[in-house]
């Protein structure tokens, strides 16, 4: 059990194997992640470590208490993790992009973009109302929500229109690509959560252990896919 680290999403991107074939994915920054304090636990067999990323120019007085406690600067974005008792790892230490290795599976987490206020077809995937006589100037609406007399009120949790994105996601199981020690860079397979300039949480997959070599599906062309149709 390893710990995780907060990388600064970057953009998207595309990387070629030596195949040729295209593979996009989102490049991460590792920036000045580092162990600000080791927690033992009671647990046997594990501890928990504070990882801090983003250093912060301006503090607050309970802020500057905190970190002056633990003897380190102050960040922005704080997350604990938990990691087993072997691991030799201490408040000070820095976490670069070679904490993970290439062809490895990891777990990524963090705020979606924001699409503000929406309705129930683009939020909810609604078919809508019939487009055709009768339907009056209704047709993206949602419908009825309500029930008859009993019990007479719209339940709490029904799909209506309102806040679109802004939640917190976990995409998991997606493969490190390429690990660039020098400009520490991580190159993930596919995309993950939020815009550009986003910090996400990445750890080692849940589900997936190990390293598996990097595979691309290769892009079918126009007859090919005309074929199988």
């Amino acid at each position: 059990m390893r710990s995780g680290i907060i990388a600064k999403k970057i953009g998207m991107s595309n990387l070629y194997t030596q195949s040729g074939t295209n593979i996009p994915v989102t490049v991460l920054h590792v920036e000045n992640c580092k162990i600000i304090d080791r927690i033992t636990s009671e647990n046997e067999n594990s501890d928990k470590v504070l990882v801090g990323a983003c250093k912060l120019k301006k503090t607050s007085k309970s802020q500057k208490g905190f970190f002056d406690k633990k003897k380190s600067d102050a960040y922005k974005y704080l997350r604990e993790f938990e990691i087993s008792k072997d691991q030799e790892i201490k408040s000070g230490d820095e976490l670069k992009a070679s904490h993970f290795k290439e062809g490895q599976f990891i777990d990524v987490s963090g705020y979606t973009k924001g699409k503000g206020f929406a309705g129930v077809m683009k939020r909810h995937n609604f078919s809508g109302l019939r487009a055709s006589h009768g339907v009056s100037v209704s047709h993206r609406s949602h419908g009825s929500t309500g029930q008859c007399q009993d019990p007479g009120k719209v339940f709490k949790g029904k799909k209506m229109a309102g806040q679109y994105g802004d939640v917190h996601k976990t995409l998991q199981s997606l493969q490190v690509v390429k690990v660039d020690e020098q400009k520490n860079l991580i190159c993930v397979k596919g995309a993950t959560p939020g815009s550009r300039g986003t910090w996400l949480v990445v750890e080692d997959s849940i589900k997936k252990d190990g390293i598996k070599e990097i595979e691309a599906t290769p892009v079918k062309s126009e007859k090919e896919s005309k074929k199988e149709k």
